[in-house]
Protein backbone atom coordinates (compact mmCIF):
# COMPACT_ATOMS: atom_id res chain seq x y z
CA UNK A 1 0.00 0.00 0.00
CA UNK A 2 2.46 2.21 0.87
CA UNK A 3 4.66 1.88 -2.34
CA UNK A 4 1.27 2.29 -4.70
CA UNK A 5 0.43 6.03 -2.11
CA UNK A 6 4.85 6.92 -3.26
CA UNK A 7 3.87 6.13 -7.01
CA UNK A 8 0.71 7.96 -6.95
CA UNK A 9 2.40 10.70 -5.17
CA UNK A 10 6.21 10.64 -7.36
CA UNK A 11 3.31 10.99 -9.95
CA UNK A 12 0.57 13.35 -9.70
CA UNK A 13 1.75 15.44 -6.57
CA UNK A 14 5.53 15.07 -6.81
CA UNK A 15 6.41 17.63 -9.97
CA UNK A 16 4.24 19.99 -8.15
CA UNK A 17 6.50 20.03 -4.51
CA UNK A 18 9.82 19.58 -5.78
CA UNK A 19 10.32 22.18 -8.81
CA UNK A 20 8.98 25.49 -8.96
CA UNK A 21 8.64 26.13 -12.43
CA UNK A 22 5.58 23.36 -11.90
CA UNK A 23 4.19 25.39 -9.15
CA UNK A 24 4.00 28.70 -11.07
CA UNK A 25 2.57 27.23 -14.22
CA UNK A 26 0.00 25.30 -12.13
CA UNK A 27 -1.23 28.77 -10.41
CA UNK A 28 -1.11 30.35 -13.95
CA UNK A 29 -3.14 27.30 -15.85
CA UNK A 30 -5.86 27.38 -12.70
CA UNK A 31 -6.11 30.95 -12.39
CA UNK A 32 -6.86 30.86 -16.43
CA UNK A 33 -9.27 28.30 -15.75
CA UNK A 34 -11.22 30.18 -13.49
CA UNK A 35 -11.05 33.95 -15.39
CA UNK A 36 -11.45 32.43 -19.21
CA UNK A 37 -13.62 29.79 -19.02
CA UNK A 38 -16.70 31.39 -18.06
CA UNK A 39 -15.98 34.17 -20.80
CA UNK A 40 -16.39 31.07 -22.96
CA UNK A 41 -19.77 30.13 -21.84
CA UNK A 42 -21.30 33.70 -23.06
CA UNK A 43 -19.34 33.87 -26.30
CA UNK A 44 -20.99 30.14 -26.81
CA UNK A 45 -24.57 31.75 -25.48
CA UNK A 46 -23.87 34.52 -27.76
CA UNK A 47 -23.03 32.39 -30.60
CA UNK A 48 -19.93 33.95 -30.70
CA UNK A 49 -17.57 30.88 -30.12
CA UNK A 50 -15.72 32.02 -33.14
CA UNK A 51 -15.18 35.51 -32.05
CA UNK A 52 -12.82 33.85 -29.59
CA UNK A 53 -10.52 32.33 -32.50
CA UNK A 54 -10.43 35.31 -34.34
CA UNK A 55 -9.64 37.88 -31.67
CA UNK A 56 -6.66 34.98 -29.94
CA UNK A 57 -5.16 35.33 -33.75
CA UNK A 58 -5.67 38.99 -33.79
CA UNK A 59 -3.67 39.53 -31.15
CA UNK A 60 -0.45 38.48 -32.75
CA UNK A 61 0.60 41.87 -34.72
CA UNK A 62 0.74 43.69 -31.18
CA UNK A 63 2.38 40.89 -29.74
CA UNK A 64 4.82 41.28 -32.57
CA UNK A 65 5.06 44.93 -32.01
CA UNK A 66 6.13 44.75 -28.59
CA UNK A 67 8.70 41.69 -29.21
CA UNK A 68 10.18 43.86 -31.68
CA UNK A 69 10.68 47.06 -29.30
CA UNK A 70 11.42 45.62 -26.72
CA UNK A 71 12.26 41.98 -27.13
CA UNK A 72 10.62 38.73 -25.19
CA UNK A 73 9.14 41.75 -22.61
CA UNK A 74 6.21 40.52 -21.14
CA UNK A 75 4.53 44.48 -20.34
CA UNK A 76 5.52 45.35 -24.24
CA UNK A 77 3.99 42.04 -25.80
CA UNK A 78 0.74 42.22 -23.19
CA UNK A 79 0.13 46.21 -24.15
CA UNK A 80 0.70 45.45 -27.65
CA UNK A 81 -1.33 42.04 -27.71
CA UNK A 82 -4.48 44.27 -26.16
CA UNK A 83 -4.27 47.15 -28.52
CA UNK A 84 -4.38 45.16 -31.42
CA UNK A 85 -7.27 42.61 -30.10
CA UNK A 86 -9.66 45.91 -29.74
CA UNK A 87 -8.73 47.51 -32.99
CA UNK A 88 -8.99 44.03 -34.70
CA UNK A 89 -12.46 44.07 -33.31
CA UNK A 90 -13.23 47.89 -34.16
CA UNK A 91 -12.19 47.48 -37.22
CA UNK A 92 -14.36 44.12 -38.40
CA UNK A 93 -17.48 46.31 -36.67
CA UNK A 94 -17.07 49.28 -38.56
CA UNK A 95 -16.81 47.29 -41.74
CA UNK A 96 -19.52 45.14 -41.07
CA UNK A 97 -21.84 48.80 -40.25
CA UNK A 98 -20.53 50.17 -43.47
CA UNK A 99 -20.78 47.50 -46.10
CA UNK A 100 -22.96 44.63 -46.60
CA UNK A 101 -20.44 42.11 -44.80
CA UNK A 102 -21.91 40.08 -41.90
CA UNK A 103 -19.72 40.84 -38.98
CA UNK A 104 -18.40 37.56 -38.61
CA UNK A 105 -17.18 37.53 -42.39
CA UNK A 106 -15.14 40.84 -41.77
CA UNK A 107 -13.69 38.95 -38.31
CA UNK A 108 -12.61 36.41 -40.50
CA UNK A 109 -10.96 38.41 -43.14
CA UNK A 110 -9.35 40.65 -40.53
CA UNK A 111 -7.83 38.19 -38.36
CA UNK A 112 -6.25 35.89 -41.12
CA UNK A 113 -4.74 39.00 -42.33
CA UNK A 114 -3.22 39.50 -38.70
CA UNK A 115 -1.87 36.68 -38.39
CA UNK A 116 -0.35 37.15 -41.76
CA UNK A 117 1.24 40.14 -40.53
CA UNK A 118 2.15 38.58 -36.97
CA UNK A 119 4.19 35.72 -38.14
CA UNK A 120 5.95 38.13 -40.92
CA UNK A 121 7.49 40.41 -38.17
CA UNK A 122 8.41 37.56 -35.65
CA UNK A 123 9.63 36.20 -38.37
CA UNK A 124 11.98 38.93 -39.76
CA UNK A 125 12.95 39.67 -36.19
CA UNK A 126 13.19 36.39 -34.02
CA UNK A 127 14.44 33.35 -34.65
CA UNK A 128 12.28 30.26 -34.81
CA UNK A 129 11.79 29.56 -31.45
CA UNK A 130 10.83 32.74 -30.92
CA UNK A 131 7.90 32.10 -33.11
CA UNK A 132 7.40 29.02 -31.61
CA UNK A 133 7.33 30.57 -28.15
CA UNK A 134 4.71 33.05 -29.09
CA UNK A 135 2.68 31.04 -31.52
CA UNK A 136 2.66 27.94 -28.64
CA UNK A 137 3.60 29.43 -25.31
CA UNK A 138 5.05 27.40 -22.67
CA UNK A 139 3.25 27.26 -19.54
CA UNK A 140 6.26 25.30 -17.99
CA UNK A 141 8.46 28.64 -18.24
CA UNK A 142 6.16 30.95 -16.46
CA UNK A 143 8.16 33.01 -15.03
CA UNK A 144 7.27 35.32 -11.98
CA UNK A 145 6.28 38.53 -13.98
CA UNK A 146 4.20 36.24 -16.02
CA UNK A 147 2.56 34.75 -13.08
CA UNK A 148 1.46 38.27 -11.50
CA UNK A 149 0.42 39.06 -14.99
CA UNK A 150 -1.87 36.26 -15.03
CA UNK A 151 -3.00 36.45 -11.73
CA UNK A 152 -3.62 40.66 -12.23
CA UNK A 153 -5.68 39.54 -15.33
CA UNK A 154 -8.14 36.53 -13.79
CA UNK A 155 -8.52 38.67 -10.26
CA UNK A 156 -9.85 41.70 -12.36
CA UNK A 157 -11.69 39.41 -15.02
CA UNK A 158 -13.81 37.78 -12.32
CA UNK A 159 -14.53 40.96 -10.39
CA UNK A 160 -16.02 42.40 -13.41
CA UNK A 161 -17.94 39.41 -14.25
CA UNK A 162 -19.71 39.67 -10.89
CA UNK A 163 -20.35 42.80 -10.85
CA UNK A 164 -21.85 42.87 -14.48
CA UNK A 165 -23.17 39.34 -14.46
CA UNK A 166 -27.02 40.75 -14.37
CA UNK A 167 -25.96 43.18 -17.49
CA UNK A 168 -24.46 40.64 -19.38
CA UNK A 169 -27.02 37.71 -18.48
CA UNK A 170 -29.93 40.36 -19.92
CA UNK A 171 -27.43 41.67 -22.68
CA UNK A 172 -27.10 37.79 -23.74
CA UNK A 173 -30.62 36.74 -23.54
CA UNK A 174 -32.91 39.63 -23.63
CA UNK A 175 -30.85 42.92 -25.14
CA UNK A 176 -34.49 44.89 -26.27
CA UNK A 177 -35.52 44.72 -22.07
CA UNK A 178 -31.35 45.93 -21.80
CA UNK A 179 -31.75 48.78 -23.98
CA UNK A 180 -35.36 50.00 -22.28
CA UNK A 181 -33.79 49.80 -18.54
CA UNK A 182 -30.54 51.35 -19.34
CA UNK A 183 -31.96 54.39 -21.52
CA UNK A 184 -30.07 56.02 -24.23
CA UNK A 185 -27.01 56.88 -22.40
CA UNK A 186 -26.31 52.73 -22.95
CA UNK A 187 -26.97 52.61 -26.58
CA UNK A 188 -28.90 49.31 -26.92
CA UNK A 189 -26.09 47.03 -24.56
CA UNK A 190 -23.19 48.80 -27.03
CA UNK A 191 -21.35 49.29 -23.64
CA UNK A 192 -21.74 45.93 -22.20
CA UNK A 193 -20.38 44.46 -25.18
CA UNK A 194 -17.56 46.46 -25.52
CA UNK A 195 -16.51 45.37 -21.88
CA UNK A 196 -17.39 41.91 -22.46
CA UNK A 197 -14.87 42.11 -25.61
CA UNK A 198 -12.26 43.34 -23.64
CA UNK A 199 -12.45 40.87 -21.36
CA UNK A 200 -11.99 38.63 -23.93
CA UNK A 201 -8.86 39.96 -25.37
CA UNK A 202 -7.06 40.80 -21.93
CA UNK A 203 -7.54 36.79 -21.45
CA UNK A 204 -6.39 35.90 -24.66
CA UNK A 205 -2.96 37.90 -23.88
CA UNK A 206 -3.00 36.65 -20.03
CA UNK A 207 -2.78 33.42 -21.77
CA UNK A 208 -0.53 33.79 -24.85
CA UNK A 209 2.61 33.52 -22.80
CA UNK A 210 1.62 29.90 -20.99
CA UNK A 211 -0.85 28.49 -24.10
CA UNK A 212 0.60 30.92 -26.90
CA UNK A 213 -1.05 33.05 -29.50
CA UNK A 214 -2.76 29.86 -31.11
CA UNK A 215 -3.95 28.29 -27.91
CA UNK A 216 -5.00 30.17 -25.34
CA UNK A 217 -9.00 30.41 -26.85
CA UNK A 218 -8.70 26.19 -26.52
CA UNK A 219 -8.86 26.93 -22.43
CA UNK A 220 -11.74 29.43 -23.04
CA UNK A 221 -13.53 27.43 -25.59
CA UNK A 222 -13.59 23.70 -25.30
CA UNK A 223 -14.52 23.83 -21.12
CA UNK A 224 -17.35 25.72 -21.91
CA UNK A 225 -18.86 24.01 -25.13
CA UNK A 226 -18.51 21.10 -23.01
CA UNK A 227 -20.46 22.46 -20.12
CA UNK A 228 -23.31 23.11 -21.84
CA UNK A 229 -24.02 19.27 -22.49
CA UNK A 230 -24.07 18.83 -19.00
CA UNK A 231 -26.43 21.58 -18.17
CA UNK A 232 -29.19 23.72 -18.76
CA UNK A 233 -28.53 26.75 -16.51
CA UNK A 234 -25.94 29.48 -16.67
CA UNK A 235 -24.48 29.22 -13.44
CA UNK A 236 -24.09 24.92 -13.51
CA UNK A 237 -21.92 26.41 -16.89
CA UNK A 238 -20.28 28.77 -15.54
CA UNK A 239 -18.86 25.96 -12.54
CA UNK A 240 -18.21 23.44 -14.80
CA UNK A 241 -16.46 25.05 -17.41
CA UNK A 242 -13.82 25.99 -15.02
CA UNK A 243 -13.57 22.72 -13.29
CA UNK A 244 -13.24 20.99 -16.60
CA UNK A 245 -10.73 24.11 -17.80
CA UNK A 246 -8.73 23.27 -14.34
CA UNK A 247 -8.73 19.00 -14.34
CA UNK A 248 -7.18 20.01 -18.54
CA UNK A 249 -4.86 22.15 -16.82
CA UNK A 250 -3.47 19.98 -14.27
CA UNK A 251 -3.57 16.43 -16.35
CA UNK A 252 -1.75 18.75 -19.24
CA UNK A 253 0.84 19.77 -17.04
CA UNK A 254 1.61 16.38 -15.55
CA UNK A 255 1.32 15.01 -19.03
CA UNK A 256 3.74 17.27 -20.24
CA UNK A 257 6.53 17.01 -17.29
CA UNK A 258 6.35 12.96 -17.26
CA UNK A 259 5.97 12.48 -21.57
CA UNK A 260 8.40 15.70 -22.32
CA UNK A 261 5.43 17.21 -24.89
CA UNK A 262 4.97 20.63 -25.32
CA UNK A 263 2.85 21.81 -22.06
CA UNK A 264 0.40 24.28 -23.95
CA UNK A 265 -0.96 21.49 -26.58
CA UNK A 266 -0.81 18.99 -24.37
CA UNK A 267 -3.41 21.26 -22.23
CA UNK A 268 -5.72 21.76 -24.77
CA UNK A 269 -5.49 18.24 -25.69
CA UNK A 270 -6.74 17.33 -22.48
CA UNK A 271 -9.48 19.33 -22.64
CA UNK A 272 -10.59 18.01 -25.93
CA UNK A 273 -10.89 14.34 -24.53
CA UNK A 274 -12.60 16.03 -21.67
CA UNK A 275 -15.13 17.40 -24.54
CA UNK A 276 -15.42 14.23 -26.14
CA UNK A 277 -16.37 12.18 -23.13
CA UNK A 278 -18.94 15.09 -22.59
CA UNK A 279 -20.22 13.79 -26.07
CA UNK A 280 -20.91 10.57 -25.44
CA UNK A 281 -21.95 10.18 -22.31
CA UNK A 282 -23.25 13.88 -20.88
CA UNK A 283 -26.99 14.55 -20.56
CA UNK A 284 -26.59 16.56 -23.93
CA UNK A 285 -24.30 13.85 -25.66
CA UNK A 286 -25.11 10.70 -27.67
CA UNK A 287 -25.54 7.86 -25.90
CA UNK A 288 -28.23 9.85 -23.47
CA UNK A 289 -29.72 11.23 -26.32
CA UNK A 290 -29.75 7.18 -28.14
CA UNK A 291 -31.29 5.91 -24.94
CA UNK A 292 -34.46 8.63 -24.73
CA UNK A 293 -35.55 7.46 -28.53
CA UNK A 294 -38.48 5.19 -28.07
CA UNK A 295 -37.67 1.74 -29.34
CA UNK A 296 -40.38 0.34 -31.96
CA UNK A 297 -42.39 -3.19 -31.10
CA UNK A 298 -42.93 -5.17 -33.04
Amino acid sequence: MSTTLQTLWDLIVGPFAEFAFMRRALVATLTLAISAAPLGVFLTLRRMSLLGDALSHAVLPGVAVGFMLAGLSLPAMALGGVAAGLLVAAIAGVISRATTLKEDASLAAMYLLALAVGVTLISRQGSQLDLLHILFGSALGVDAPGLLLVAGVASVSVILLAALYRGLVLETFDPVFLAAAAGRSWNRGWVWQQVFLMLVVVNLVAGFQTLGTLMAVGLMMLPAVSARLWHDSLAAQLLNASAQAAVAGVAGLLLSYHLDTPSGPTIIGCAGVLYLVSLLVSPGGWLPQILKRPHRVG
